[in-house]
């Protein structure tokens, strides 16, 4: 059975990622991408689908683990009986080349280890041919993959897995480099274990060292951002909502999607965290990733796309495996990449205003390509969508869309395109304000003068926490007031916002699932901006404290169970961290800036 989710860790290398449990287990690994298939998917469903435990023989060893400080290299520190001995798991940067290494080095005494090693490529479907080649080399091939695996340690074959048992001493070092190569080439070469974690630490160390300081919340800032940037797709800019699939929302249910694709939605955010912590250059990496994703028609734009801007990412289920806890399906592909979400392009176009703001330099073309874009907006935002959720009920007009695509216009008509056609802006104003009346024309109750999800209803909606942080009404407007506060009185359920009800049917989708904690991040913004600062520097630790020991969030928290949930680690929620955190340290909304005209306060070291 897979260990909870809070109990894993995250390795990456900017390419893919791997979970390793508390007690030493790799569980999940898809190479040579985050999107690939998975060749130890004991995550999803048990043993028999492939992990790679390595720990003390000792059934009584203690562990203590963290990360080396600023990075994604894993130090497990193991206590047993007869010594102490640490393991050190990272994913090397070796150019194209992918794979996992794994050191273990004794530290007092002599402690026994015993490495299982069970491959299974195909989401745990494919039993390989595994090979030993010589004394420390294994290769395992099934279809299109090769696994290649070194050590000086001898294995055994024992009833379909790789078994080594050993010893280490006090000064003893004992490596496992694993690597991945298409079948059809020479099998790869594996680069030294002690070389290659002394790189990886180097480049850890140097990213996360032009972290921009934000004062007390600075270490679980910092962690965030190496998360975000683990999560990145070095070769095209892409950053992956999550390196998971299918692990739950709701224990037992079947809210399982898969997150190892690229929301385009997530632009807004990203590059609002990024260009707050003063990574410029992942900021431009990023905007171009969205640029060529969405380049085309505009009625082809998606709200998700494939690591290198893939379109077809066609929904499918595992039957194989038996889902995280018996949460099934168990899902591949996304078939949201197909839904009608009209927040998009307000999304875009306010991510890529805010970033030539705080100076990321934008083609000489963008002003032409953003008039094609809202030239079809300006035929379809009538039109009912799927919204920000992504819901496979019914469409609706829902208020937050309306507001995006109004943000859309209005930061058009703001812009200062040198050499642009004046007709452009005035356009763009006239549209603008007519969808800003015809969202206070439906979009509010009248008996609580709030804004709801959608016209003619009165439910609430975490998202409207995103309106309130726009310019669209002033934060003291009676109707912002009074959204606030209807979400509050909705939606605030044992101190965590909902993201809405979900016993409404809106989502078409069973009922229940665990509090998302970016809509959470997104009141500590409103108190702020409110300036309810106590309340927000309250929520914002409950928060912070979520994090499992590693300083890691996933998507969704269940205060009753006391469990994390949904695919892990979350980018959303790292991203909705981030900003919450220069929001409390400047004292005003980060993510506001985003959606707002006047110049924001750039935090001290960050250059415009």
């Amino acid at each position: 059975m897979a260990s909870r989710i809070e109990d894993y860790a995250m390795i990456g290398n900017c390419r893919s990622a791997a979970l390793v449990s508390r007690d030493g287990s790799i569980d999940w690994l898809c190479l040579p991408r985050f999107d690939s298939a998975a060749c130890f998917a004991a995550l999803l469903g048990d043993r028999q689908n492939g992990y790679w435990k390595l720990a003390p023989s000792d059934p009584d060893a203690t562990c203590i683990r963290q990360y080396n400080d600023g990075s994604l290299v894993l130090e497990t520190e193991w206590q047993t009986a007869t010594g102490r001995a640490k393991v050190t798991d990272f994913m090397p940067f070796a150019g194209d080349q992918v794979g996992v290494t794994r050191i273990v080095e004794g530290l007092e005494g002599r402690v026994d280890f015993q490495s299982i090693f069970t491959l299974r490529f195909d989401y745990g479907n494919a039993v390989p041919w595994v090979r030993r080649v010589d004394d420390q080399t294994l290769t395992a091939v099934a279809g299109p993959d090769l696994i290649v695996v070194r050590s000086p340690v001898a294995v055994e074959g024992e009833g379909m897995h790789s078994i080594a048992r050993f010893a280490v001493s006090a000064g003893e070092r004992v490596p496992f480099v694993l690597a991945w190569g298409p079948s059809h080439l020479p099998p790869p070469e594996t680069p030294d274990a002690l070389e290659a974690l002394e790189r990886s630490i180097t480049y850890w160390e140097e990213w996360s060292g032009r972290c921009v300081d934000v004062g007390e919340w600075n270490d679980i800032v910092r962690r965030s951002l190496v998360v975000l940037k683990g999560l990145s797709y070095l070769p095209t800019g892409g950053i992956v909502a999550a390196p998971t699939t299918s692990l739950p929302e709701q224990l037992g249910g079947e809210r399982n999607w898969d997150y190892r694709y690229c929301w385009a939605r997530d632009a807004t955010f990203v590059l609002s965290a990024l260009v707050n912590a003063g990574y410029h250059e992942e900021a431009s990496a990023w905007r171009d990733w969205v640029r060529r994703a969405v380049a085309g028609s505009p009625d082809q734009l998606q709200v998700l796309y494939g690591i290198a801007g893939e379109r077809r990412l066609e929904e499918y289920e595992l039957p194989w495996l038996a889902g995280y806890e018996g949460s099934r399906p168990v899902r591949v592909g996304n078939a949201a990449s197909a839904q009608f979400q009209l927040d998009i392009f307000g999304e875009l176009v306010g991510a890529f205003s805010h970033a030539v703001k705080h100076g990321v330099e934008f083609e000489s073309d963008s002003d032409e390509v953003q008039a094609v874009f809202l030239d079809h907006l300006a035929s379809i935002w009538r039109q009912p969508d799927e919204g920000i959720w992504e819901i496979r009920g019914e469409s609706q007009h829902f208020v937050h869309s309306k507001v995006m695509a109004w943000l859309a216009f209005q930061r058009a008509a703001e812009q200062d395109f040198s050499g642009r056609d004046p007709r452009y802006a005035k356009r763009w104003q006239t549209i603008a304000d007519e969808i800003k009346a015809d969202i206070l024309a439906k979009g509010i109750d009248p008996a609580r003068g709030c804004f709801t999800q959608a016209y003619g209803s009165t439910e609430m909606d975490a998202s409207l926490l995103l309106v309130t942080l726009t310019d669209f009404l002033p934060p003291d407007d009676p109707r912002i007031v009074a959204t606030v506060k209807a979400v509050e009185q909705d939606l605030l359920v044992d101190g965590f916002v909902l993201r809405y009800d979900t016993r409404s049917g809106v989502d078409g989708l069973p009922p229940g699932e665990g509090q998302f904690l970016p809509c959470s991040f997104w009141l500590v913004e409103n108190y702020v901006q409110q300036g309810r600062m106590d309340e927000a520097r309250e929520l914002f630790s409950r928060l912070a404290g979520l994090a499992n020991d590693l300083g890691l969030l996933a998507e969704e928290y269940d205060p009753h169970s006391k469990r994390l949930l949904g695919n892990f680690p979350q980018a959303f929620s790292h991203v909705a961290l981030v900003n919450a955190a220069y929001s409390l340290a400047r004292g005003s909304s980060a993510t506001a800036d985003v959606h707002s005209t006047p110049e924001s306060t750039i935090p001290q070291g960050v250059s415009a």
